[in-house]
C-alpha cells in the first residue's frame, strides 16, 4: 500500500458515495474513442528492494571516483557532515516556510543570522532571505534597478555567465526592458570605453560577474565610476561566493546578486540552489524576497519577525516587487551552517586553497596551451586554448575519470578551441598532473605567434 494509496476497497468505498457502480460508469461520458481499453504498456511492477538496488546502481554510473574540472557557476566544495546532520532535524525539514511568521522564531533567527552574515561578506547594509539561483537574483537585481531609477535600458557584460544573460533576457521579453551588451578585452575585463559610449539618459544599470565567467576579477571600482557618472546604477553579480573569502568585496555596487551553492549546497542536478540580493538600506522597499528583522516582544526578550515580504503571495498583486513565490530557506540554512562552520578566518584559509589549487594547475595547463587573459587577476577558474578540440580532449580524459573543462566555444565562438577549467579545495594535485598530462598537444597552443598569418597557421 505503500505506493498504491487507493485499494479497491478504497475505490469501492468512493464510488458507492458517488452513486455509480464501476469505474466504467464513472467515466462514461468521456467518448469511447479517447478512452484506454487495455492495460499500460509499463514494465511489471518492482519490489522495493529492487527499485533501491536500481537507483543505487544509477547513482553509480553519476561519476564516482571521478575528479571534476567544471566550474563555470556550479562549484564542488567540502561540505561538513554537520549541514545534514542539523537541516534533517524536523523543525527545518518539514517547514516549507514561515506563513505564520511570528511563531516560527527558529527559522526567522536562522533566517536573520543568514541575513547578517550576507551582509557582512557582501559590504551592503541589507540582504533578503534567500531567492532560486544566482540567475534570477541576477535578474530580479536589474528589474530592481529599472524601478529605482524610473529608467528603462539595461547593459550587461558580455562576461556575465551566458545562462544568467539568457535568464535575463527571458525576463526583458514581457518587461520593456531594452538589452545591450558590453564585450570584454584581451584582459577578460569589461571594456571600460565601450561601455562609457553605451550608456545613454535611459540606461537604468549595468550588470557585471565579478570573478566573471572566465574567472577573472573585474574592476568594479572603474565600473561603479563610469556607471554613477552617468546616472545608472550598478549591479554585480557573483557565481562563485567563496571567492568573497579573499577577494575584495564590491562594495561601489548599488546592488549585489549572488549564488551561495558554494557554501554547503550540494550539487545535484541543477538543484537546488541559494540566490540573494544584497543592497543599501535606501534601496529596500524595492528589493524582491523576504526580510527577516529584530525586536523585542512586550516583556523586553528579543525576538524576530517578518520585516519585508513584498511577493504575489502576500496579495500585493501588481504592487509585488516579484512573482517568485517561495524562498529556499533550507538551502539558505545549509549556507547558515556552512559560514558558521567556517567563519571568518577559515573562509579566508578555503578561498586561498582555491587560488593556490587553481594557480598551480594554470601553470601546468599553459604548458601545452595559451593561457588566455593573463593581465588581470583570478578566482579559481581559467581559460586555456589549445590546438586539440577541447571535446576530444575530455573525451580521453573520460577514460581515466576525470571531468575536463567547458568547452566555450558554444558561448564564444571567437575564443576557438578554449575552454573554462576550475579547480577548488577538493581539486588534487595529482589530479591537476594527470589532466594536464592527458591534455598535453606535442604541437603547442593554437593561437599563432605575432609574426605568424592565420593563413600560415592553417597551411
Amino acid at each position: 500500500m505503500r505506493y498504491l494509496p487507493k485499494s479497491p476497497a478504497d475505490r469501492e468505498a468512493m464510488l458507492k458515495a458517488i452513486g455509480l457502480r464501476s469505474v466504467d460508469e464513472l467515466f462514461a461520458p468521456i467518448p469511447a474513442e479517447y478512452r484506454l481499453s487495455r492495460d499500460l504498456k509499463v514494465p511489471r511492477q518492482m519490489a522495493e528492494s529492487e527499485i533501491v538496488d536500481y537507483f543505487r546502481q544509477r547513482s553509480r554510473e553519476n561519476g564516482e571516483g571521478y575528479t571534476s574540472f567544471l566550474g563555470a557557476g556550479a562549484y564542488a566544495h567540502y561540505r561538513p557532515v554537520i549541514i545534514d546532520s542539523l537541516i534533517s532535524r524536523g523543525e527545518f525539514l518539514t517547514a516549507y516556510t514561515p506563513y505564520q511568521a511570528e511563531i516560527s522564531q527558529g527559522t526567522l533567527q536562522s533566517i536573520f543570522e543568514f541575513q547578517t552574515m550576507i551582509c557582512e561578506l557582501t559590504g551592503m547594509e541589507v540582504a533578503n532571505a534567500s531567492m532560486y539561483d544566482g540567475s534570477t537574483a541576477a535578474a530580479e537585481a536589474v528589474m530592481m534597478a529599472v524601478r529605482l531609477t524610473g529608467r528603462r535600458s539595461v547593459i550587461v557584460a558580455r562576461s556575465l555567465h551566458p545562462e544568467y544573460r539568457e535568464v535575463l533576457a527571458t525576463y526583458a521579453t514581457h518587461q520593456g526592458m531594452p538589452l545591450s551588451v558590453a564585450g570584454f578585452g584581451d584582459d577578460g575585463r569589461l571594456k571600460l570605453k565601450e561601455l562609457e559610449k553605451s550608456i545613454t539618459p535611459e540606461t537604468a544599470c549595468v550588470l557585471i560577474q565579478s570573478p566573471n565567467f572566465f574567472g577573472t576579477i573585474e574592476d568594479v571600482a572603474a565600473v561603479a565610476e563610469v556607471a554613477h557618472k552617468n546616472g545608472a546604477m550598478l549591479v554585480v553579480s557573483i557565481a562563485e561566493a567563496v571567492s568573497l573569502g579573499i577577494v575584495e568585496p564590491p562594495r561601489q555596487a548599488d546592488i549585489i546578486a549572488m549564488e551561495a551553492q558554494s557554501f554547503g549546497v550540494p550539487l545535484g542536478f541543477g538543484g537546488p540552489y541559494c540566490g540573494v540580493i544584497a543592497t543599501r538600506e535606501k534601496f529596500v522597499r524595492q528589493m524582491p524576497g523576504r526580510l527577516v528583522g529584530q525586536t523585542v516582544d512586550k516583556q523586553g526578550r528579543r525576538g524576530f519577525v517578518l520585516t519585508l515580504a513584498t511577493r504575489e503571495q502576500h496579495i500585493r498583486r501588481e504592487k509585488a516587487t516579484s512573482n517568485i513565490c517561495t524562498n529556499q530557506a533550507l538551502v539558505a540554512l545549509m549556507v547558515n551552517i556552512f559560514m558558521n562552520v567556517y567563519g571568518k578566518v577559515g573562509l579566508k584559509e578555503l578561498a586561498k586553497q582555491n587560488l593556490a589549487k587553481t594557480a598551480y594547475a594554470a601553470g601546468q595547463f599553459a604548458k601545452s596551451g595559451e593561457l588566455l587573459f593573463t593581465a588581470s587577476p583570478r578566482f579559481n577558474e581559467f581559460v586555456i586554448e589549445t590546438k586539440e578540440d577541447p571535446a576530444a580532449i575530455n573525451s580521453r580524459l573520460l577514460d581515466h575519470k576525470i571531468v575536463g573543462g567547458l568547452p566555450l566555444k558554444k558561448f564564444y565562438p571567437e575564443l576557438g578551441n578554449a575552454a573554462l577549467w576550475c579547480c577548488t579545495e577538493l581539486t588534487t594535485r595529482s589530479a591537476i598532473d594527470m589532466a594536464a598530462k592527458l591534455a598535453a598537444d606535442d604541437n603547442g597552443p593554437q593561437r599563432p605567434s605575432k609574426e605568424e598569418s592565420v593563413e600560415e597557421v592553417v597551411r
